[in-house]
């Protein structure tokens, strides 16, 4: 494995020797736990157990329910009951399953936000942040296409709003549209597809992870100063890690312990909480529910795509630039994929040579506006679509591209940032002079 220096594994009786000449697999898995980590990772550093968690959690529980699951219109709804009623476990089995895609979305958020403060899609590791982001896409597109099967009322006309959107992509739109659909409108033929698909894509997510995890593997971690471990010899490596077994096993398994502790009160008292009631109705397509909303992980996106109406300005010179094909609706579609595209672009967008946020003193303050614009953003999703949520989604929207696109870039430029630790062995003894009430603290300050 490329990286720090370390220690690999050595097979030593005739039978580890047999193996690992035909198929190192005890290398592979010795050289992944015992990874030099850097000695420094705070409890933010915990997501990346929670989100494998959840994946396998989504996928075991997802193949049993699949077994009694019927993807036909007439006869899913009740499908989902007789898992309900009838199958043993199958209550449970299906609240772990409904309710861990919640868990799954609130961990890839602070995984991402943890990353986004962190500075960990800079230099050497854009390819690690991409696949992640593509990881995000996909649970997006998995977690829609579930939320279609139960064929409740959200159900069926969310996937009506939503499948609707690429209608709105000039020239092609329709055509993409009856292909996703498999027909004029949401019909059997969407049900099928969609179950098709949402059973495929977590193995294809479960691949990507994989090549996450090889990636961040190969550049080594990030840590909280966002400064390197040294790899000019093992010796001077060992001084700023420890290895990932057992240290931050330990560390990882405490920390689920407590997520899942606080995860199964909700699905044992409370596993409705963040459905919508809605969705217990069974779908009709000639009644239309008095306000469609998505789940709430996707509210912040929905909100964004809701923003850009008509009254607009840059949504009216965008429509004359292009001759009308860029509409209201389609600049609502592009800004939603966009919102996504600019994290993604984070890597280039910003100039600061300095990559944790805890020495740049001026980007503290608009990475903490950015996560209250993204709770904003989620309150406003929920809201009908009028005034004053319409102007107020406008605004959150304009700052969640202005960040990236803007401020990112500007900052890099005018900000002053604080000394930085030289190494991580010494981050760690000013840490740890701080705790003991400012001894020796002189000796462990970092020098500017």
């Amino acid at each position: 494995m490329a990286g720090i220096p370390h220690d690999h594994y050595e097979p030593k009786s005739g039978g580890e020797k047999w193996l690992h000449r035909r198929l190192p697999v005890v290398s592979l898995l010795y050289d992944t736990l015992m990874i030099p980590t850097p000695k420094n990772l705070n409890w933010m550093w915990i997501w990346g157990i929670i989100l494998t968690f959840c994946l396998a959690l989504q996928i075991a529980t997802g193949i049993v329910l699949a077994m009694h699951y019927t993807p036909h219109v007439d006869q899913a709804f009740a499908s989902v009951e007789h898992i309900m009623r009838n199958v043993n476990g199958g209550y449970m089995l299906r609240y772990l399953h409904m309710n861990g895609a919640s868990l799954f979305f609130i961990a890839v958020y602070a995984h991402i936000f943890r990353g986004l403060y962190y500075g960990s899609y800079k230099e050497p590791r854009e390819v690690t942040w991409i696949i992640g982001i593509l990881i995000f896409v996909l649970m997006m597109g998995t977690a829609f296409m579930g939320y279609v099967l139960p064929w409740g009322q959200m159900s069926f006309w969310g996937a009506t709003v939503i499948t609707g959107l690429f209608g709105a992509i000039p020239f092609v739109g329709e055509a993409i549209q009856t292909w996703l659909l498999g027909g004029p409108a949401v019909d059997n033929a969407t049900l099928n597809r969609f179950f098709s698909l949402h059973y495929l894509l977590p193995f294809l997510i479960a691949g990507l992870v994989i090549v996450h995890i090889w990636a961040f593997h190969t550049t080594g971690n990030n840590n909280p100063t966002g400064v390197e471990v040294r790899r000019g010899s093992k010796e001077e490596a060992a001084k700023d890690t420890v290895p990932f077994w057992p240290y931050y096993v330990i560390k990882d398994v405490f920390a689920l312990a407590i997520i899942l502790a606080v995860f199964f009160a909700i699905v044992g008292f409370m596993p409705n909480y963040l459905g919508h009631p809605d969705n217990y109705i069974e779908a009709n397509p000639l009644v239309t529910p008095a306000h469609i909303v998505p789940e709430w992980y996707f509210l912040p996106f929905y909100a964004i795509l809701r923003a850009f109406t008509g009254d607009v300005w840059v949504v009216i010179i965008a429509n004359f630039l292009t001759g009308g094909i860029i509409d209201a609706k389609f600049f609502g579609v592009l800004a939603m994929f966009g919102a996504i595209a600019v994290m993604a672009l984070a890597p280039w967008l910003d100039t600061s040579s300095v990559r944790s946020g805890r020495y740049r003193p001026m980007f503290k303050w608009w990475f903490w506006l950015l996560v209250a614009d993204f709770f904003f953003l989620m309150w406003l999703g929920a809201m009908p679509a009028e005034e004053p949520y319409a102007t107020f989604s406008l605004i959150g929207s304009a700052y969640w591209f202005f960040y990236f696109l803007v401020i990112l870039p500007l900052l890099g430029v005018i900000e002053k940032p604080l000394p930085q630790p030289e190494t991580i062995e010494a981050a760690v003894a000013a840490d740890k002079a701080a705790a003991n009430g400012g001894a020796g603290a002189a000796e462990a300050t970092p020098a500017e």
